[in-house]
């Protein structure tokens, strides 16, 4: 499955070092706005043996009609900022080019894009995209659903100059219908991201807790995502749609 990236940041390259690891894709592009690395390939920036062509591009030279003209993709993965579907959206919904973005926030002007790009091909939007995080929200809704009366806690960690409320544990507090000011946050030293949901029940107590260790947890998170998009038709997903038939007993 052919694959082009859009975003060669700290997160972006955590993501790319992951595609080339799995022989299941293979990372033809990488598309970003700074002209730093233009036309070396995402290997041999590494320092790695890969026959995958993953030539970097600069939006500013090259054109996302362009791209995949030349270099035709399956899925595109953004990782860029929440403009970035402008440049590249209608380009790939016109070519039935799936779409996953993993972009934090997004206005609502940005959401109807999607829905409206979900109408010609495959969409799939999380703000965070690591398959623990998700997995944790989908188990915190399915037990406050049976004990919608218990007392709920959303604790969030990051590293010292995180600036503002996780934006994880905002969402996780929405699922859970716990209001935002109450999220408790800790800013500290090289913590990378941690989430805990603590459920207080009389005479017993059950916490879920989420910590990443680093940042290829969304590279692992991306993979998972595109293997269950493969047979999906036109449409808006997201990761409860993706993790409710593993939840089938």
């Amino acid at each position: 499955m052919k694959i082009g990236l859009i975003g060669f940041g700290k997160t972006g390259k955590s993501v790319a070092s992951i595609l080339l690891e799995n022989k299941n894709f293979c990372l033809e592009w990488v598309l970003r706005q700074s002209t730093v690395l233009e036309h070396r390939s995402v290997p041999e920036f590494f320092g790695v043996h890969s026959d995958e062509p993953g030539l970097i591009y600069s939006s500013s030279k090259t054109t996302m009609q362009e791209l995949l003209e030349k270099h035709p993709v399956d899925i595109i993965i953004d990782f860029s900022s929440n403009l970035g579907i402008y440049g590249y959206g209608e380009d790939a919904a016109k070519k039935e080019v799936k779409i996953i973005s993993a972009i934090s926030h997004y206005t609502d002007k940005e959401l109807k894009l999607l829905k409206k790009l979900a109408l010609k091909t495959t969409v799939f939007w999380s703000p965070n995209i690591t398959l623990g995080v998700n997995y944790l929200l989908f188990a915190a809704k399915f037990l406050k659903k049976i004990a919608p009366w218990v007392d709920i806690e959303v604790n969030e960690e990051h590293f010292k100059l995180k600036q503002g409320t996780s934006g994880t544990a905002i969402k996780i507090a929405e699922a859970l219908d716990v209001e935002k000011e109450s999220i408790n946050s800790v800013r500290a030293g090289g913590i990378v991201g941690k989430h805990e949901v603590i459920f207080g029940f009389p005479y017993q107590t059950v916490r879920l807790i989420h910590e990443s260790i680093s940042r290829e947890a969304f590279g692992t998170g991306v993979i998972f995502v595109a293997e269950n998009l493969i047979d999906k038709e036109k449409g808006l997903y997201n990761f409860e749609d993706i993790l409710s038939p593993y939840f089938v007993v």
